[in-house]
């Protein structure tokens, strides 16, 4: 049987959406093959680049390597190379490094920023295209900073604390928030004051952020004037020099420091497939998303450009366009390769949102709900959230949480609460406080005529304890009244969070609440299930007492220690004043790996092999050989 090859080139939003897709659809179909190549062996997640520029999450926390992504897919090779050349004729992709054959191509290379060739911005102005700028924006911001704190000449200490980003549109709007976030951390570190810092956003437009709802563009620019971010409409920026910018109106303005964000336009190698392009070199495509002459050849995302309307601007260059047009091709290949009708392209757009820093932000829902704040910033989450389950990896779901929320160096919508940069150390004593309460409160268990290893029975529950004969409760009460003494009442339990002396504590449950006891019924039916159960609970009360102390695999232990005592309080076998061990239970848990404890060795011991299991090596270039094995 001959072997369909589909070739997807480029791994980014587009791209890796689709081929994700078109592998799960076609995982039953071994005679189709699937290629994604790409130039870098990882996804850059492009929308959040304003974030490693103003340092508030490192740059690896925005690859996504595609071996992780693809490494369970079998029908799907991973491959490193830059591809200059689509020969329609031989049906071959042309690379640095390779040809590959294909049957039918995805073309999703994505765009770059477009200085709209004004002087100077090439040399001395900084954009967001890539990691690589990202980080080169970073440090430069550092050093300006540290650089104007020891300059006492005042115009060139205002070239070097001025900072401009030119452009309102998602990628300025989210830089300019982003830096205003950093700028007290930067003006703590070299010892300047916050306002020493100057940010400036510069727009040709009268009004600002035009792709948002004029009443969100009014709240955003609100929130940005109220913070002190300057900005300035109806400004044209026509020249950037070294340590000055040319404006519009024939006046200068000091800055080392311009960021470019004033549009996009496909990347500069769309233009060698010498298919036809339209504005801003995006190559055209009708509505089933292939180029008119080919219907094997599929343009995507940004790159791509279909002019439904006529009016040559195409759809939005953002990420649910992509996937749009991703969700267009996939439908078409499968229609083609199944004997099916094509389908058109319908862009979907269920909102838009903007970040103005880590904890605030704007947000339009399907047009109808708009929010702001933490709510805005939540949703953008959310949002990001989503695209990861789409592509079903959830690995990288769970380290974009951790990236955003837990790993980060300022607070963020959680206002730096679930921060794990924090001080852990002084959970230590707490957390080896914890494993010996277990300890200790096991000794009596383990030795002595109480011992729960015995066959005694332990564990008082009613429909294992025989009740007492009616007629030995008779002779009690005759005895009693013999005597003639008055039969002595316990005192009442007293509720409290603390151990009150002369009261007797009061138990959370007198006794257990009927789902739980139908459920524990079930678990423990007879006497023999209690004995096995009580001494496999004494092992593992045990075994999390020497895990906490030692500090070994501590957010496993902390966590079973919070349901133990839960179970304990539900079960009628605890009291009020022990309650606080599940919130010590769950304080421990944060630190796992970084406080002391054998966690620090064992902890990254363990990621390194599951990830060697799971995905095995990673390297730096993936391709596959002659023999079509992979490398």
């Amino acid at each position: 049987m001959a072997e369909t090859n589909i070739v997807v080139i480029g791994g980014g939003y587009g791209g890796l959406y689709t081929t994700k897709h078109l592998a799960k659809k076609l995982k039953k179909r071994h005679d189709v093959k699937i290629t994604l190549i790409d130039k870098n062996p990882y996804m850059t997640m492009m929308t959040s680049l304003h974030e490693v520029a103003a340092n508030r999450v490192e740059a690896k926390s925005l690859k996504y390597d595609l071996q992780r992504l693809f490494s369970r897919r079998k029908n799907v090779d991973v491959v490193t190379d830059n591809i200059t050349k689509i020969d329609q004729s031989a049906k071959k992709v042309i690379g640095d490094n390779g040809t590959y054959p294909y049957d039918y191509v995805i073309l999703a290379i994505g765009s770059q920023p477009n200085d709209f060739n004004t002087p100077g911005v090439k040399e001395n102005g900084f954009v967001l295209g890539n990691l690589d700028d990202a980080e080169k924006l970073r440090d430069h911001i550092d050093l300006m900073v540290h650089l104007g704190s020891q300059e006492r000449d005042p115009e060139k200490r205002a070239q070097y604390l001025n900072f401009v980003v030119v452009g309102t549109g998602f990628t300025g709007t989210e830089m300019a928030g982003e830096l205003n976030s950093w700028r007290g951390d930067l003006a703590k570190k070299y010892n300047l004051q916050k306002d020493d810092i100057k940010i400036t956003m510069m727009e040709m437009a009268p009004t600002v952020m035009n792709m948002l709802d004029r009443a969100d563009a009014d709240k955003a620019e609100k929130y940005l004037l109220k913070q002190g971010v300057d900005i300035k409409v109806n400004t044209g920026v026509v020249g950037v020099h070294e340590n000055y910018i040319d404006l519009k109106d024939g006046s200068t303005y000091p800055t080392r420091t311009l960021i470019w964000t004033a549009g996009v336009k496909a990347v500069a190698t769309a233009k060698n497939f010498g298919f036809e392009t339209g504005r801003g070199g995006r190559i055209l495509v009708n509505e089933y998303s292939q180029i008119p002459t080919d219907p094997h050849v599929y343009v995507i995302g940004d790159v791509a450009l279909y002019d439904a309307d006529g009016s040559g601007r195409g759809e939005p260059q953002v990420v649910q366009g992509a996937e749009s047009a991703g969700k267009c091709a996939l439908r078409n290949i499968l229609s083609q390769i199944n004997g099916g009708e094509p389908v058109k392209f319908k862009g979907t757009y269920s909102g838009f949102m903007v970040s103005l820093g880590p904890s605030w932000g704007v947000a339009s829902l399907v047009n109808t709900f708009h929010l702001s704040g933490f709510f805005a910033i939540l949703m953008k989450d959310v949002v990001d959230m989503i695209y990861f389950m789409e592509i079903y990896s959830g690995y990288y779901l769970f380290h974009y949480v951790m990236d955003e929320w837990f790993r980060i160096k300022r607070p963020t919508l959680w206002r730096g609460n679930l921060n794990r940069y924090g001080n852990v150390l002084w959970a230590v004593p707490l957390r080896i406080y914890l494993g010996l309460m277990w300890l200790v409160d096991c000794w009596y268990k383990v030795q002595g005529s109480g011992s729960w290893f015995t066959n005694k029975l332990q564990l008082q529950f009613p429909w294992l304890v025989q009740a007492a004969t009616s007629g030995a409760s008779q002779k009690a009460a005759a005895t009693t009244a013999a005597s003639g003494k008055a039969a002595t009442t316990a005192a009442p339990a007293l509720f409290s969070l603390n151990y009150d002396y002369g009261h007797s504590p009061m138990a959370v449950f007198d006794k257990m609440p009927s789902w739980v006891q139908a459920v524990t019924k079930v678990l423990i039916p007879n006497k023999e299930a209690a004995l096995v159960a009580q001494k496999t609970m004494t092992c593992l009360e045990i075994v999390l007492g020497i895990m906490l102390v030692l500090g070994l695999c501590t957010w496993f232990a902390g966590g079973m220690s919070a349901i133990f005592v839960a179970i304990f309080c539900l079960s009628g076998m605890n009291y009020w004043v022990n309650v606080w061990m599940v919130f010590a239970a769950i304080a421990v848990m944060n630190g796992s790996g970084r406080a002391f404890g054998l966690d620090m060795w064992f902890v990254p011991w363990l990621q390194k092999k599951l990830t060697k299991l799971r995905y095995g090596v990673l390297k730096p270039i993936y391709h596959v050989d002659k023999n079509g094995i992979k490398n």
